[in-house]
């Protein structure tokens, strides 16, 4: 890590800053009174919690890493953005749209141990 943003709450002392100053990361402090300055971060987290670690029981740091992983590549290339049109930001390759929709068949597959559940047509 080179760099640690954080907001200005009282809970941080100069203690906390200097634990990370110490290993030679430089903290960011977001800006007075803009509590959208951190926004985007502030979602992705919260999305996190909701849809990933809120539910399953973590075991370990590296259990912890291989939830996160998942979740990451499903929120990439499956779960819909409404800031991109309900797409994801790496839609994976698309099929044709299908002529008949009485013949459209679709394909789950279970994420997370079944946490999560992503469909796409089947062939």
């Amino acid at each position: 890590m080179r760099f640690l943003i954080r907001d200005r709450d009282a809970r941080f002392t100069a203690a906390f800053d200097e634990v990370f100053t110490s290993l030679g990361i430089r903290i960011i402090k977001t800006p007075v009174c803009a509590p959208q300055a951190n926004a985007i971060a502030e979602r992705w987290v919260g999305t996190v919690r909701r849809e990933c670690t809120d539910r399953p029981l973590i075991y370990g740091e590296g259990h912890l890493h291989r939830v996160l992983r998942t979740y990451e590549r499903h929120d990439n290339r499956h779960r819909p953005h409404r800031s991109r049109d309900c797409r994801p930001p790496q839609p994976p390759h698309a099929p044709a749209p299908p002529t008949d929709l009485d013949q459209v068949r679709l394909q789950r597959r279970q994420v997370l141990d079944g946490l999560i559940n992503q469909y796409r047509r089947a062939a």
